[in-house]
């Protein structure tokens, strides 16, 4: 059924306004629209209201993403309301306000779009509404840039009180527009969805143009000598060589995923004299500090600096900010705040070198760090005109601690097992590797898909879901320097590395005396050199990281049974086999766990297999390639074929937190070969 025309123009609204950055940050703000439609029960009209509900986020709301609430009842509240020290039970009121089901859980600014008396509203987070509201002389500048047509609202925490202050501005100035909240954002309002529209356009452009144009020159202040931007390969090279080891720092109580931004706008911000005192001061809006943490850690070294200086100023800048925080948690906390929540930075700043985001999977740490950048750009256009002065430290607290917050956090599904966990799997672009990569994302994990042909690992990457979920890299393993960069480009996309699977491979079955040198050496290089030199890359980001790790060999049924005509494949499956047992012995006090898969006769979506090893093999056994698999099969203990996925099963259950006093072993994914058991 098609949504009632006032919801269907408030969604067009919502994309429109939610596209543009400018306007709003993702998943900031809300919208609203009023309307009549039929009570079902009745017959009668019944006056609704359709608003974005809690967690949506504007550009992609959908119709499931609006509550509908009854004005009677929601505006009938107001007679009930307890006062400011109570207005927090307000939130569990609205439900008694739904229309039918009531679509998604209304958010805390519900009160705000129900109480004014305007048929649509907008509540949006521009950056250049912000740099007002978060002036120190912000009530002063919004009278200067729009008259009478835009009032300023002290700053106030969101909930019922906010709305019933904005309720009340708008019947006071009839000829208003819309509001700057102080601290906070703006709020316009309309009799018509495109009237509503137009206004918010209208204090965001304004606001724009008064900054440009009453803005001083530089207000970041010069720039630093030594603090400026390194060359595009030096800053990435150097990002890459810090990146483990800021992973560790903010991921000391809970492990987290990374993103890196070395965009002009933050690069300039750090290389300006002001960049200290502002990132001290934090971000101010609710949006920016619920994902951001209160304020920032910052390197206060040159990018210049010796890599190991910095690094080891890192970690006493942790200790300091661990106990910062700490002491910013006991200052405020009360008998019923939540417990602290963790004491690590959220957001990392590298002068010279750029910015690391942090979150529970990576589209949250690219979102953090897009909310610093809008405060960044807020902390410009207060700077501009005014001199920044967000909302107090009390007050942020209370946000971020807020019982609501911790209600709506608890509210959230449980992670995934491999939650967190960076993966690069060798060989992902097809086959088994293939397999396993949909496993791990399946399960929650980030994962790089490494292969030769960078064709396939770009589609596998896409079919998986992204950027935010996989990145292709092109790596030949045989090549020390393209391995390297694999590793560089995994931990610039994520922040680290946390399961290695050593997948790549190639087979070429020759009896013996048909084997060449070359055939010996190339199956040796992809394969034991390959795995070798891509689990000592892996071995060095982990033990920066300090969170432990997995590097699993997808070896073979062959590194212990013995066939005809494959001397080459099954004499390099027995050197990873045994690089399994050494690297677990020598890993494990770091915490990284080596294991290994032996399959066989994985026919189905391989590619050695269709890649003329398939061809070999049939041949040697005197049968038609089309029932190598059946083959295969018949001759194992359980008469059933290996499939990718079944290899891939194992790689999770190695890998997926159930095994984890478990190094050194090879799980046998074969369907049971006697002569393959281990002993």
């Amino acid at each position: 059924m098609a949504p009632h025309p006032e919801a269907a123009a408030l969604l067009a609204r919502s994309h429109r306004l939610g596209s543009d950055p400018r306007n709003t940050n993702y998943a900031g703000g809300n919208a609203s629209a009023k309307g009549t439609d039929t009570d079902p029960v009745t017959g009668g009209d019944v006056e609704l209201m359709w608003v974005k509900g809690s967690g949506g986020d504007l550009g992609t709301l959908t119709e499931a993403g609006l509550a509908v609430l009854r004005l009677d009842r929601l505006r009938a509240l107001v007679d009930v309301y307890p006062g400011v020290e109570r207005e927090d039970e307000m939130v569990a009121a609205f439900d008694y306000c739904l229309h039918g089901k009531g679509g998604a859980a209304p958010s805390i600014d519900t009160a705000m779009h129900g109480l004014v008396r305007a048929a649509h509203v907008d509540h949006l987070h521009p950056d250049s509404g912000i740099a007002l509201a978060c002036a120190a002389d912000g009530e002063k500048l919004t009278a200067e840039c729009f008259g009478d047509t835009v009032v300023w609202v002290p700053w106030r925490r969101p909930g019922f009180q906010l709305g019933l202050d904005i309720a009340a501005v708008k019947e006071a100035n009839p000829q208003a527009v819309g509001c700057v909240l102080g601290g906070h954002g703006i709020t316009a309002w309309g009799d018509t969805s495109e009237e509503c529209e137009r206004n918010s356009l209208h204090i965001i452009r304004t606001a724009e143009k008064f900054l440009a144009e009453r803005g001083r020159p530089e207000p970041f202040g010069p720039v630093i000598e030594g603090y400026e931007a390194l060359p595009e390969a030096e800053r990435r090279e150097r990002a890459a060589a810090l990146a483990p080891y800021v992973r560790a720092v903010a991921s000391q109580d809970k492990p987290q995923v990374g993103h890196f931004d070395d965009s002009d706008v933050v690069l300039d911000f750090l290389a300006r004299a002001e960049h200290p005192r502002l990132a001290a001061l934090g971000t101010s809006c609710p949006d920016h500090f619920l994902r951001t943490k209160v304020r920032p850690l910052v390197l206060d070294l040159p990018p210049t600096a010796p890599l190991d200086e910095a690094i080891a100023r890192l970690k006493e800048l942790h200790a300091a900010y661990r106990e910062e925080y700490a002491a910013y948690y006991e200052r405020h906390a009360e008998e019923d705040s939540p417990a602290m929540r963790g004491a690590d930075p959220a957001i990392v700043l590298i002068p010279g070198v750029g910015m690391f985001s942090f979150g529970k999977d990576k589209q949250t740490a690219r979102v953090a760090g897009e909310f610093y950048v809008n405060a960044i750009n807020v902390m410009r256009g207060a700077e501009a005109v005014s001199t920044y002065a967000p909302i107090e430290e009390s007050e942020k607290f209370r946000i971020e601690y807020w019982a609501l917050e911790e209600a709506k956090l608890r509210r959230m599904p449980k992670p995934k097992p491999l939650a967190t966990r960076v993966a690069l799997v060798t060989g992902a672009g097809s086959g088994i590797g293939k397999a396993i990569a949909h496993r791990l994302v399946a399960e929650g994990a980030c994962v790089v898909i490494a292969d030769l042909n960078g064709e396939n690992a770009a589609a596998v990457a896409e079919e998986l879901g992204g950027a935010d979920k996989a990145v292709a890299v092109t790596v030949d393993v045989t090549s020390e320097e393209q391995i390297a960069e694999a590793f560089r480009a995994a931990v610039l996309a994520f922040g680290g590395v946390d399961l290695v699977v050593n997948n790549a491979g190639i087979s070429i079955s020759k009896p013996l005396l048909e084997t060449s040198a070359k055939d010996w050496d190339l199956q040796h290089d992809i394969m034991a050199r390959g795995s070798f030199l891509v689990s000592r890359e892996a071995a060095r980001v982990m033990i920066a990281q300090g969170l432990g790790g997995d590097i699993v060999y997808i070896a073979s049924k062959n590194a212990v049974f013995a066939g005809p005509n494959n001397i080459a494949y099954s004499a390099t499956k027995a050197d990873q086999a045994h690089q399994v047992r050494l690297l677990a012995a020598e890993l494990g006090e770091h915490g990284i766990r080596v294991n290994g898969v032996n399959p066989d006769g994985v026919v189905r979506g391989s590619g050695i297999f269709a890649g003329g090893w398939g061809a070999q093999r049939a041949a040697t056994y005197g049968i038609e390639e089309e029932k190598l698999g059946e083959f295969y099969a018949q001759r194992t203990i359980l008469k059933r074929e290996v499939l990718p996925e079944h290899v891939a099963n194992a790689v999770f259950a190695l890998t997926g937190g159930d095994l984890t006093h478990t190094t050194g072993l090879h799980v046998p994914v074969d369907a049971g070969v006697a002569a393959a058991f281990l002993r």
